[in-house]
């Protein structure tokens, strides 16, 4: 156990700052990671047992998203549905610069431990909520998982083959689309709060951060064709670019692109087929959409005849923009995103030898934080509790005795 909290870089740019951290699963859990990895002190206050991924099934593999999730944050076991519980926490918020909780709209209220609460306690501080669909609105008491929010955002109905139902994303991207929000939100507030010298609360609904994922989508609904399905599997979204696809190759898949007429000759180039080049039915981007069955139809015969690897050094060379589909393994034994740091492998001290990801951004000048595996469940609770509020052993053995930590006495 340790009684100080990780020491940050003096130039990472939230060292200093203090984070009270109630969320759970991926959404919250994310935007604080950022903040961790960006230098703040994040201490995770869980409900006794801990938070609900840290409670799924770990022989699934599901103990390592709350470890990549959980990385260089501190924990804090708090019941708060005792008095003292509660106390104790509203004694954090004092010292703290940012709350930021994801449970559904109203549970923090009902504990007595909403924003006009923690406010009065500290006007300073930022109060940061994440959920479905926001605080307001007929949605408000939708239970919300990033799976209905693929489907009520419209996420699911594009996303698919034409002649097939509906499928999910297979990320998580309304989760993490609510967290890559919540933590801008977060940053920006404590931008205010230099200028303002006062505190806010903000808030992120999943369901409002990924609708500009859609663009694509949505501006085909302003398209005078009505020919043009919703989902259209590997194509491009409003059948408007060609080649767009995924294509076999001897042992694998290739994704192929061409955004305009230069990267259609690059093609050609790579194909060995420069007698194409002059066929005014495939010059122009408008005359090849329309013979799009065709045209995906030869580029398909040409790269079966290469392995996938191959094919995509073969594209490269000519600039075509295409990548291997990849397998998760392959990603995740990625050389290029090893070499510049983000992808790491650790010991860690629960589910043994993982690979774990950093901060995908960079502060020029500064280097990333030292990384410490997800902290064991209430294990700071002692460091915490002694650096933040200045407690003693035997207040802190008496909080135990009391209940308020959740643990055991």
């Amino acid at each position: 156990m340790i009684d100080a909290p990780p020491v940050p870089h003096p130039t990472q740019p939230l060292a200093g700052i203090r984070v009270l951290d109630l969320t759970q699963i991926y959404n919250g859990p994310y935007a604080t990671f950022l903040m961790a990895m960006a230098g703040a002190d994040v201490v995770k206050i869980e409900p006794p047992g801990g938070e609900l991924l840290r409670r799924r099934d770990k022989e699934s593999g599901a103990g390592v998203p709350f470890a990549m999730l959980n990385a260089n944050k501190r924990s804090l076991t708090l019941n708060l549905k005792t008095v003292r519980g509660k106390a104790l926490l509203l004694d954090l918020a004092r010292r703290a610069d940012v709350m930021i909780e994801n449970y559904a709209p109203g549970v923090m209220e009902r504990l007595g431990l909403g924003y006009d609460a923690v406010c009065a306690t500290n006007p300073r501080i930022i109060y940061a909520s994440g959920s479905g669909y926001g605080r307001s609105g007929p949605y408000r008491e939708y239970p919300a998982m990033d799976l209905t929010v693929q489907a009520m955002s419209g996420v699911m109905s594009i996303t698919g083959f034409t002649q097939n139902p509906p499928v999910k994303s297979g990320a998580a991207l309304c989760d993490f689309s609510g967290g890559v929000h919540l933590y801008g939100a977060i940053a920006t507030a404590l931008f205010q709060r230099e200028r303002s010298g006062r505190g806010s609360r903000i808030e992120v609904a999943m369901l409002e951060a990924v609708y500009p994922f859609l663009a694509s989508s949505i501006g085909m609904t302003y398209s005078a064709r009505r020919d043009i399905p919703l989902r259209t599997g590997n194509r491009h979204g409003g059948l408007s670019l060609c080649p767009y696809n995924v294509y076999p190759a001897k042992d694998g898949h290739v994704a192929i692109i061409c955004t305009g007429d230069r990267h259609w000759l690059s093609l050609l180039d790579a194909m060995g087929r420069a007698d194409l080049k002059s066929d005014a039915t495939m010059a122009t981007m408008t005359a090849r959409v329309r013979r799009m069955e065709a045209i995906d139809a030869m580029v398909a015969d040409w790269t079966r005849g290469f392995a996938r690897d191959v094919l995509f050094r073969r594209l490269a060379a000519h600039r075509v923009p295409a990548a291997p589909v990849r397998e998760l393994q392959e990603v995740m034994a990625d050389p290029h995103m090893r070499e510049r740091g983000m992808l790491l492998e650790i010991d860690h001290p629960t589910l043994g030898r993982i690979t774990v990801c950093r901060s995908p951004i960079r502060y020029d000048g500064t280097p990333p934080p030292d990384y410490r595996a997800s902290p064991e469940c209430g294990g700071d609770a002692d460091a915490v509790l002694r650096g933040w509020l200045g407690l003693e052993a035997d207040a802190i053995a008496e909080l135990r005795k009391a209940g308020a930590l959740g643990e055991q006495p």
